[in-house]
């Protein structure tokens, strides 16, 4: 079934009072955004919530927020109206109490992460979203040093300020890793079990840690940018297994790196929609020519298609915004048919895919190339 045909992509049975009302919240969007950015920084949320149910009042908060009025009345009424809070009335005195919204600003991980990575990461860069898709390029990406000095945000990681590269290793860790313990079951679970794994796009080594920690015997070869490879070396040590995981620094899209072969799994985690669907033809030509005919490959991704709640697929197509203004201007997080087809038309069969795996939902592809 094509990734379109969805109910929510077909109909258009919003009422029109209901459609205009949603185009003034995204007219008014970055704002807002900076409206619960302040909410959070000034301890406005936090206060209200810690006076549970019987709230504050405007007196009450600016008081224990040392905020003027004016500033918690302005703060307050947008609140409001994004239904982050609520209001009790209590004879005269109007109190705000936590609403729904805003205990997912406060307490949950995910929204905390994604607000971080946007206002650190994406925020400022958005800017030039439309320069960045009519050039093909992350315009985006000189809000963090000259234009022209990178052309992707991997080979400028070493160089963004902490907050910045904070923001989007807990991002990527948080989406990459939630696969990762079901993941792990399959990928070992083969007769004979692997006892090296090539990690191709292995980032921060999260995954060939984990794997150390699961297999006592796996040796693991991570193969990435240098700089990303210097980063990994670093975790790798503190976890305590330089002896089991090793580096190979390299270009992946460089005519001249060829991929180490003899590993009987070459794994890639959230690492092909960091390219084109053309550079992934690339990439998939140097997977086969260091696979052997009984070599897997394993693939995880996410697939906005294949997510079980409307938000994921949103979240998900919200991110490809970030690819394009940001991290390289070229590539896009897939449907399932768009990546499973360039995998097959490079000479691969998917032997079997498990679909949501994790709390993301992520997508498993068992790979191996066509005798």
């Amino acid at each position: 079934m094509s990734a379109y045909n969805n109910s929510k992509y077909t109909e258009d049975k919003i009422p029109a009072i209901d459609a205009k009302f949603e185009a003034q919240k995204i007219a008014f969007a970055p704002l807002a955004f900076q409206a619960v950015r302040a909410l959070l920084e000034l301890g406005l949320l936090k206060h209200i919530s810690d006076s549970g149910e019987k709230g504050l009042t405007l007196l009450e908060t600016a008081k224990i927020s040392g905020v003027s009025i004016y500033g918690v009345k302005v703060l307050l009424e947008i609140a409001l109206g994004m239904n982050i809070i609520k209001v009790q009335l209590d004879g005269e005195d109007v109190r705000f109490v936590l609403g729904k919204i805003g205990w997912f600003f406060l307490e949950d991980e995910m929204t905390k992460l994604n607000l971080n990575f946007v206002n650190d990461v994406c925020y400022k860069g958005a800017f030039d979203l439309s320069r960045s898709v009519a050039a093909g390029k992350p315009l985006g990406l000189q809000v963090f040093g000259p234009d022209g000095e990178w052309k992707t945000i991997y080979e400028a990681f070493s160089s963004l300020p902490e907050q910045v590269k904070k923001s989007w290793s807990s991002f990527n860790n948080f989406y990459s890793d939630s696969g990762f313990e079901e993941a792990l079951s399959l990928v070992f679970s083969g007769n004979p079990v692997p006892e090296k794994i090539i990690d191709i796009g292995g980032n921060t080594a999260a995954w060939a840690i984990r794997c150390c920690h699961f297999n006592p015997h796996v040796e693991v070869l991570i193969v990435d940018l240098p700089g990303q490879t210097a980063l990994a070396e670093k975790e790798i040590a503190l976890a305590g297994f330089s002896g089991r995981i090793s580096t190979f620094s390299c270009n992946i899209l460089d005519s001249r790196t060829v991929i180490p072969a003899g590993a009987p799994v070459i794994w890639m985690s959230h690492f092909l929609d960091c390219f084109s669907l053309e550079e992934i033809k690339l990439i998939m030509a140097k997977v086969k020519a260091a696979s052997a005919a009984d070599t897997y490959v394993y693939i995880l991704e996410p697939f906005w298609d294949k997510q079980r709640f409307p938000a994921a697929a949103f979240l998900l197509q919200a991110t490809s915004l970030y690819f394009t203004c940001i991290a390289n201007g070229k590539s896009k997080m897939y449907h399932y048919a768009e990546l499973t087809s360039v995998i097959e038309e490079t000479g691969f069969e998917i032997i079997d895919t498990h679909h949501n795996l994790g709390s993301n939902d992520y997508s498993l592809l068992r790979c191996r190339k066509k005798p």
